[in-house]
């Protein structure tokens, strides 16, 4: 099954600077053959169910290894059955939809 999923992973009690943890997990998350979207908040990635939750779980397990005690993980998720999206296209969907309409009198 295919999955849209935005994640927002943070490392507690590591200090102020999260950004080594996000870059090792966006490197992580690129192994696994995804194509991660890094937002300020977090990432938007796609992909199929257990290879997006695989590599969230190696996310979790590398900023174990770089030695956050804890992390809190907060997951936003669409899946569907009726038709394959991507984030692309969902994207431009809204995006067409902003777009002024075209004066057509001239």
């Amino acid at each position: 099954m295919n999955v849209i999923v935005d994640l927002s992973l943070v490392p507690l009690g590591t200090g102020v600077s999260l950004s080594p943890y996000v870059a090792a997990c966006e490197k992580a998350l690129a192994a696994a053959g995804l194509q991660p979207v890094l937002h300020a908040n977090g990432t938007n990635l796609e992909g199929e169910w257990d290879v997006v939750f695989g590599a969230i779980k190696r996310c979790h397990e590398l900023v174990h290894e770089m030695g956050a005690p804890r992390i809190t993980t907060v997951i936003k998720l669409g899946t569907r059955t009726d038709r394959r999206e991507t984030m692309e296209q969902k994207v431009a969907s809204v995006r067409a939809k902003l777009s002024p309409a075209p004066n057509l009198e001239t």
